[in-house]
């Protein structure tokens, strides 16, 4: 165990590490000593800002639970297939790279790539939908995992005091987006935990507002999201039989490449080389964007990757089934609430500090449970109350 003189012999190093930042970074980066937090922190710590965002998501709960959601492709046999945490690692090293290049903070890169889809509830954007049509049914705002993975980060996780992440952190989390294209992202300067808040209730009214990040490390995360699943979706597509490789369109093999890396490789290039980065620590950070070349070309693989592996009926097969579990299984638990019945050892829902349960209609606690659950855990509990689960192909 770290003793308290140990880790004030550690701050020296900590003052050294926070000066090399303001030589190596670019003047538009966000600096680790800029970090804002919703509850300052007064203890003793030798680990910079960001890097200890980066810790805390790590070792959530939450976290842990990456390892059995969905990413495109559920109930799959083949150890392959890409799962939700893998996903979120790919993120985290390509928007890496090019935080490196850009000279911004890869500490806050890593803390919003880590953290940006852990609010995904089971079997992933199908599962999204399920419980965003029961939310609107039960008088919520439709379910949307990026306000989720705030949630679960901010005010759900141990038992509702949160990791008292950085603003910075929250807010590239929010704003991540990865489905929404665009050639190029500025950064959304000068926010605090109140314009977050206002921020989240206006995306809970209005799932399709656009709101941008208030950092340049954010908007990177946002682009290398783009980047992660974009070739990796089609060679999980290839490997499964759905798509063939010489179905790629055209144009995308000859500018961006025939298979992943390639893919990869290409979209980080052209990002490096035509995002633009202000080297002053005026309002204007610059911009992270693709040429138009490039930006197009993505846009029209994206639209390939929606008819052909997104939409392929193969990928929807399973889809009936757990839809009805969704149905059940929130009924279930909201009759157990509403009842009072006894509900076990859960840790969103009855086992919640004293705030949570006075604000939270029965019908959200469900929500949140639901949504923290893996795929196995979820099907389990659907087959306790007798519905049919699909098995593993």
């Amino acid at each position: 165990m770290q003793t308290a003189d140990s880790q004030t012999n550690l701050l020296p190093i900590l003052e050294m590490l926070n000066r090399n930042e303001g030589e190596r970074l670019s003047p538009a980066a966000t600096r680790s000593t800029q970090a804002i937090r919703r509850n300052p922190e007064s203890r003793t710590a030798y680990r910079q800002a960001f890097a200890l965002d980066a810790d805390r998501i790590i070792h959530s709960r939450a976290y842990t639970r990456y390892i059995d959601k969905t990413q495109v492709f559920c109930l799959v046999s083949n150890d392959h297939i890409t799962h939700r945490v893998l996903h979120v690692q790919l993120v985290s090293r390509i928007a890496r790279t090019i935080g490196r290049f850009l000279a911004l903070n890869e500490d806050l890169i890593e803390a919003i790539a880590l953290g940006h889809d852990i609010g995904h509830a089971p079997f992933g954007h199908d599962g999204e939908n399920f419980l965003a049509e029961l939310c609107i049914k039960h008088d919520l705002p439709p379910f949307q995992h990026n306000i989720q993975s705030v949630r679960f980060l901010d005010r759900l996780e141990r038992k509702g005091r949160g990791w008292n992440l950085s603003l910075q952190t929250l807010d590239g989390i929010l704003c991540h987006d990865g489905e929404v294209h665009s050639n190029r992202i500025t950064p959304s300067a000068n926010k605090d935990f109140a314009g977050l808040d206002e921020e989240l209730e206006r995306k809970k009214q209005d799932a399709h507002l656009k709101l941008a990040p208030m950092t340049l490390e954010g908007c990177v995360v946002r682009m290398a999201d783009t980047v992660a699943y974009i070739g990796r979706d089609i060679e999980d597509a290839i490997l499964l039989g759905l798509i063939k490789r010489c179905d790629i369109p055209k144009e995308s093999r000859q500018l961006l490449g025939n298979g992943n890396g390639e893919i990869v490789y290409t979209l980080v290039t052209d990002l490096i080389a035509n995002s633009r980065i202000s080297n002053s620590t005026g309002k204007e950070k610059g911009y992270i964007g693709f040429s138009d070349e490039v930006a197009d070309c993505l846009k029209q693989l994206k639209a390939f990757n929606y008819k052909n592996i997104y939409l392929h009926p193969k990928t929807k097969t399973n889809l009936p089934l757990i839809r009805n579990c969704y149905e059940n299984l929130f009924h279930h638990y909201l009759q157990q609430l509403e009842t009072g019945e006894p509900t076990g050892p859960v840790d969103l829902m009855t086992d919640m500090k004293p705030s949570y349960l006075a604000t939270h209609p029965p019908a959200a606690m469900a929500c949140d449970y639901i949504a923290g659950m893996t795929d196995n855990f979820f099907l389990k509990q659907a087959a306790s109350i007798g519905c049919k689960v699909p098995e593993k192909q």
